[in-house]
């Protein structure tokens, strides 16, 4: 399950980010994840739970908010972009597409820290 050591990547990132003291008032940390980034926001969730729970105290009480995006394609003949839906990357003007310009995200995009 690399979920976990994802996880721990994240940790590892916060850690190297931000102080000891605002570690300590970590409330939330929210995700940015796409469809081809192949992680499983469920196995993510079970992941940082677990991960939590066995080695990681200092995070013991932050939230994970995992926020999904879809898959957009922009169209390098006519520049429209579309968003991929059921795999099939086609523009709306019927060309196929394999511009990808969203979707195959997993970002730290927000944390929040309390008082």
């Amino acid at each position: 399950m690399h979920e976990i050591s994802l996880v721990r990547t994240i940790f590892r990132t916060l850690e190297e980010t931000f102080s000891t003291e605002e570690l300590g008032r970590l409330k939330a940390i929210e995700l940015k994840v796409g469809p081809l980034a192949n992680v499983e926001t469920v196995l993510l969730q079970n992941a940082f739970d677990a991960v939590v729970e066995e080695d990681e105290v200092r995070f013991k009480g932050v939230a994970l908010r995992v926020n999904l995006v879809p898959v957009l394609i922009q169209c390098l003949d006519c520049g429209q972009i579309t968003e991929v839906h059921n795999y099939r990357f086609v523009c709306q003007c019927g060309k196929p597409c394999a511009n990808v310009v969203q979707g195959n995200e997993l970002l730290i995009e927000r944390v929040e820290l309390g008082e």
